[in-house]
């Protein structure tokens, strides 16, 4: 691994000149300017602050970059790891959320020694989907106080919701604040997208509302970031206040839950951004960078990082050309930490919020969710709808669980389902292959699906309408298997049909259903005379029989 990650670096910086590094060092730019807004917003909808959100996005552009299984990969905070750890930090305080960071740092280094990066690529689309849907739910239901100035009790977003009804919390909205998160959410909706690319409707938002705020009121009228302090370790950091031994077993679920979350939106961030750079992502090493990313970080003071596809894709259409550009990105955010920190400080709260509620709504697969529901794939819509509920109501690990298993379900449901097609004979189609033309009585059923005991009672239902019939043609082409079950059930509707004078006989068995009949004594008590090729072997020897018999 050490061996190609040097041979990686070579090719990455081989012919790198002043030129490149000017592209790099406009695409940091740009991309710092992503950043700023977004670190300060998610630093405190995580349940820490602004500091730890600047903290976590200069050392992970730092530390991640520089180890990372590719060049263009910039990670930091993000939406969905602030909207798990607000509840962890609700449960076990900011100790609890680093200490759970660290943790998932660990986890991180052994699923990508173990190789587990490989079952990202089994979850299904809808699944992935709904996830981002419950988060971005997840994410703007969490915002509300910030919002409107309100104040909520609750260790989740439900929680906090239902907290306004029974009294337990306070909705009384600052309206100050409403006008300041509707300044911001305003400028992100109407802002022309060519402009983005040079200064980021998000940073324009919060300087707006930053200018008003600084000249209309100069005694705080709402909520505000607060003292961002010029230091590179924050006071509540792992290394001034140690780690949170006391709930370490209760914070190793929660760690579990960033460190699948860090590994999905990684991975699915570096498939995506590969595609753009025509670069592919090393998943094994970048879940390993991840890993040592959020095992420093909290040591720091920062919050669990993830890879963001947001600022990678700005730094690719920006022209960035190796893993510099994270590097440049941090460099210009601990700038703006210890030059701006005085002025950062004055950014009302409301309009962070503002910031993410557009943000969440954005970070929802518009694109996905119109096919799913378009194209009214029931399967697709159901595993959506759930994994999305799922989000919401528990964690991440355990809707990822309940949209695969839901999955798996909907799958096996549809794979196993036995379609049963009852046809008169075409006479069309036996011409001068059978001596008789009147098959009025016979009746051709076509199996298509496993035969087991979870869809023997279609096949009975169809049969037992037949019992009028004199002849009765059983096609199982179409069926892959069968279980002992419906065999014993099959043979007793054989003999109930025999009882009433009804001619019973297969056609087109597949080899494997053939040794499950013989294994099962079924062929031999039948008798295998009563088995054919075909439909037109069948009716032929089902003529033969009934001239036997009239004769």
């Amino acid at each position: 691994m050490i061996k190609k990650y040097i041979s990686d670096l070579k090719t990455e910086f081989r012919g790198y000149n002043g030129k490149s590094f000017a592209k790099d060092a406009m695409a940091g730019l740009t991309v710092a300017a992503v950043a700023l807004p977004l670190a300060l917003a998610f630093g405190v909808s995580s349940g820490a602050d602004a500091a730890a959100g600047m903290i976590t996005a200069i050392f992970a552009g730092i530390v991640i970059a520089i180890l990372g299984g590719a060049s263009y990969q910039i990670s930091g905070p993000t939406g969905a790891m602030a909207a798990i750890l607000l509840s962890v930090s609700a449960q076990f305080g900011i100790s609890g959320v680093l200490t759970a960071g660290f943790l998932s740092g660990i986890i991180l280094i052994v699923a990508a020694l173990c190789k587990v990066g490989k079952l990202v690529s089994y979850l299904p689309s809808p699944v992935i989907t709904g996830f981002t849907s419950g988060i971005a739910i997840i994410i703007a239901l969490g915002q509300i106080d910030n919002f409107f100035g309100t104040t909520s009790k609750g260790e989740n977003a439900i929680q906090k919701i239902i907290s306004y009804f029974n009294g337990e919390g306070s909705f009384s909205p600052n309206w100050y604040a409403v006008m300041f998160g509707a300044i911001v959410m305003v400028i992100m909706i109407v802002y022309p997208k060519k402009w983005n690319g040079v200064v980021p409707s998000s940073l324009v938002g919060i300087i707006v509302a930053l200018v008003i705020n600084m000249i209309a009121f100069p005694e705080a009228a709402v909520a505000e970031v607060g003292d961002i302090p010029r230091s590179l370790v924050t006071k509540d950091s792992l290394l001034m206040n140690g780690f949170d031994f006391s709930n370490i077993t209760s914070l190793i679920m929660p760690a579990v839950s960033v460190a699948a979350l860090g590994m999905i939106e990684s991975l699915l961030c570096g498939a995506s951004a590969g595609k753009m750079k025509g670069e592919r992502l090393d998943a094994q090493r970048e879940l390993i960078a991840q890993g040592v990313g959020n095992m420093v970080i909290p040591l720091l003071g920062g919050v669990p990082a993830t890879a963001a596809i947001a600022r990678t894709s700005v730094a690719i259409k920006s022209g960035g050309q190796t893993r510099l550009v994270s590097i440049i990105h941090s460099v210009v955010l601990i700038l703006s930490m210890f030059l701006l920190g005085g002025v950062m400080s004055r950014i009302p709260l409301a309009a962070l919020a503002g910031v993410l509620m557009v943000t969440a709504f954005r970070m929802n697969e518009w694109h996905a969710i119109k096919s799913i529901f378009g194209k009214k794939f029931k399967s697709s819509i159901a595993q959506y709808l759930v994994t999305m509920i799922a989000t919401v109501v528990f964690d991440l690990t355990v809707a990822i669980v309940i949209g695969v298993v839901a999955a798996m379900l909907v799958f096996i449901v549809k794979s196993c389902e036995l379609k049963v097609v009852v046809s008169d004979v075409d006479e069309s189609k036996l011409k001068g292959k059978t001596e008789t033309s009147d098959h009025k009585t016979c009746k051709v059923v076509y199996l298509s699906g496993p035969l087991f005991f979870g869809t023997q009672e279609k096949l009975i239902e169809e049969l037992t309408k037949l019992s009028d019939s004199e002849q009765i043609i059983i096609s199982m082409r179409g069926v892959p298997s069968v279980d002992d079950i419906s065999l014993g059930e099959l043979e007793d509707l054989y003999r109930q049909l025999h009882d009433k004078g009804v001619h019973v006989v297969f056609c087109g068995v597949q080899e494997a259903v053939s040794e499950m009949m013989d294994r099962a004594g079924f062929t031999e008590r039948i008798g295998d005379y009563h088995f054919y090729w075909d439909a037109v072997a069948a009716i032929k020897a089902l003529e033969q029989a009934k001239i036997a018999e009239e004769a």
